[in-house]
């Protein structure tokens, strides 16, 4: 009993090795990846087949008797066994090969494979529970058909604005943020959306003032009182990833705070997964999710979301503005607040208080204005945002009314800089160049001004992109009803596939999105008319004749460092045309990838040449039934083509895989 249940222990043991041994011969000599519970199943049930094999093959060439005794020299029976397991090694590896090319692995390990399935789970519960939102909120049908065409007639709250806004509020920070976005895109939503999800800048829940604290405490390193004379406990706003505070330096400086709230990092982590996902299925099911292209807005606002986590990028952000502001001269209409490093830091930002209210919530104080000055307001609002965005290039990128405080002096504070763009000049000159087409209704200067900054496909329809450009010229022009030129120009891009650079479509949502805010200064203000009449005047504090003169100078730098290489470069051509030594090299491999793929290519060539040659050489060898016995009955030359043909066999399988690989990838 005792010696049976070491047998058995001995058994696994061997069974063991032999898993092991297929699972890193497979991945290493084949170099393909196999999971670990498929590497045992089909180990074990080869290893099971590979003793009557062995006993097989012995017996048939006679070393072994009927009852397993050696009837030859020790070292031929141990030769004839290996090269029967050797087969039966070489059959496992074959057959993991081909259920991997049929079924492939799809985690690496047990242990990934559980924390994928812990992840999928909490995933899909998150998944599930923004969807059972959508549905108690009435408003599941935004992932079947067009939200808001038609109203859907609902009694109550159910598929309206405000069901929306209800259903963003509870569905957690993320969906919140992304409310925000799209209350700024009103060439994605009609306006009753829009509206309603503006609301969504300042009504967030609130959180109690002790996790706000702990927060504050652990990013400035030390007790409050230390960097803080007081701070107010009641919040003064609550945002999405973040809530605002009131609160005096210790010099007496009136400050605000802005705190990240606790887990917010990791909240929107695992929601941006989601708003992909829904972005995906929108896409997928839906024929305006395709128009509009989700997928790639949500991924962009994923990308947005993740940088203004980090509040350092926003401190930067402001003093830039700042800067900008000072140097255009623009100081007199805009304020932009300090920013104090010793009290900033990754998830907390500490900036001068903007007192006033934002335009969104300042009618009252509007309305004590005279026309006049509401209309001289606007004038300096636009002109100071198109002096960002033409002259200098760095602009505030979300100027919608909650991003903008009337003070009481009758200045306009920015806030919340966590959206700045940065245009390049070239681009810079290519949107006056736009815009200057634009304001002269010329829709075939428009129509190159455009393709000049971004890039059509091969297939594009100039001349329909050309229609569409000098429709809108002229109903912008002439019907206010037909909105911002700047969006109905990014719906002209989108619908004709052109691609924009990002900082070019943020400008185009800056200005699209300053509409709006200029409305509420002034409801009878012509952003459309002004800004394209104001396009020559920045047109000309672009282009200077310094400026001009200075790009001319750099050009003929280079003109003159190239032309010097001219002669000495003529001189060698025309001395190796002479004496017959002129050659053309072309580099076609002349990139580290290029070479080794091509190395790749010919060590994959020579093995499956080498496979074919050692399996034709083994077949030969053991037909050829020639050479000395290495037992009776079996002759030496067959022995050595049945191990020669297990080595191409290899070799064949090997090839047969990067074959594969290469096909599926």
């Amino acid at each position: 009993m005792f010696e049976s249940v070491w047998a058995w222990i001995v058994l696994g043991l061997v069974a063991f090795v032999f898993a092991v041994s297929v699972g890193f011969a497979t991945r290493s000599l084949l170099g393909t990846n196999v999971g670990w519970l498929r590497t045992a199943l089909v180990a074990a049930l080869v290893f099971l087949a590979s003793w009557p094999f062995a006993y097989f093959v012995a017996s048939q060439a006679r070393v072994i008797g009927e009852d397993g005794s050696p009837q030859a020299p020790l070292l031929v029976v141990v030769l004839f066994i290996a090269l029967a397991f050797g087969w039966v090694f070489a059959i496992a590896i074959a057959l993991l090969v081909a259920t991997e090319a049929l079924f492939p692995t799809t985690a690496s390990n047990p242990l990934d494979a559980i924390r994928a399935a812990l992840h999928r789970r909490r995933r899909t519960k998150r998944y599930l529970q923004i969807l059972t939102l959508l549905s108690r909120y009435g408003i599941g049908w935004i992932l079947h058909e067009r939200p808001g065409w038609p109203q859907r007639g609902r009694g109550g709250r159910g598929g309206t604005p405000a069901a929306l806004v209800a259903a963003i509020n509870e569905a957690g920070v993320t969906f919140v943020k992304l409310g925000q976005l799209l209350s700024t895109r009103r060439d994605l939503l009609p306006r009753s959306y829009t509206v309603a999800l503006a609301s969504l800048q300042s009504s967030a829940t609130t959180l109690p003032w002790p996790a706000i604290r702990t927060v504050i405490e652990a990013e400035i390193g030390a007790p409050l009182n230390t960097v803080f004379a007081s701070v107010d406990e009641t919040p003064l706003a609550a945002a999405s990833v973040a809530q605002v505070h009131t609160g005096t330096l210790l010099d007496g400086t009136q400050v605000v705070l802005k705190v990240q709230r606790p887990g917010a990092g990791a909240q929107v982590a695992a929601d941006v997964d989601i708003i992909v996902r829904l972005a995906q299925r929108i896409e997928n099911q839906t024929s305006w999710g395709r128009d509009f292209g989700v997928v790639n807005l949500a991924e962009g606002f994923a990308r947005s979301l993740r940088d203004e986590l980090d509040y350092r990028i926003e401190f930067s952000s402001t003093e830039q503005i700042g800067n900008v502001v000072a140097a255009s001269g623009s100081s007199d209409i805009l304020v932009v607040p300090r920013v104090y490093a010793e009290a900033s830091s990754r998830r907390l930002l500490t900036m001068d208080l903007i007192d006033g209210v934002p335009l969104n919530a300042a009618a009252e104080r509007l309305d004590q204005l005279w026309p006049e000055e509401r209309a001289a307001l606007a004038d300096a609002l636009l002109d100071a945002v198109l002096e960002q965005v033409i002259v200098t290039g760095i602009f505030h990128g979300d100027l919608h009314p909650g991003n903008l405080m009337l003070r009481q002096d009758g200045r306009l504070g920015l806030i919340d800089f966590g959206n700045v763009g940065v245009l390049e000049r070239s681009m810079r000159e290519g949107l006056v160049t736009l815009l200057l087409a634009a304001s002269a209704d010329d829709d075939i200067a428009t129509t190159d001004a455009l393709l000049l900054v971004v890039n059509a496909p091969t297939d594009a329809d100039i001349a329909a992109l050309q229609r569409d450009l000098g429709r809108i010229l002229t109903l912008t022009r002439y019907s206010r009803a037909e909105g911002s030129i700047f969006s109905a120009m990014l719906d002209t891009i989108r619908e004709h596939h052109l691609a924009i650079p990002t900082s070019l479509g943020m400008a185009f949502r800056t200005l699209a999105t300053l509409e709006s805010s200029l409305a509420i200064l002034d409801p009878d203000f012509d952003m459309v008319e002004k800004a394209l009449d104001r396009v020559p005047h920045y047109l000309r504090r672009l282009v200077t004749p310094r400026s001009l003169l200075g790009s001319v100078q750099a050009q003929g730098a280079v003109l003159r460092a190239t032309a010097r290489r001219i002669p000495r470069r003529l001189e060698s051509i025309s001395s190796g045309l002479a004496d017959g030594t002129f050659s053309v090299r072309i580099r076609a491999f002349a990139e580290p990838d290029d070479r080794w793929w091509l190395g790749s290519i010919v060590i994959e060539a020579v093995g499956a040449l080498i496979g074919i040659a050692a399996a034709t050489l083994g077949i030969v060898l053991v037909v050829s039934d020639t050479g000395p016995e290495l037992v009776d009955g079996v002759r030496l030359f067959a022995f050595l083509g049945a191990t020669i043909g297990l080595v191409g066999f290899v070799l064949l399988i090997r090839s047969l895989r990067q074959v594969f690989l290469r096909h599926t990838g």
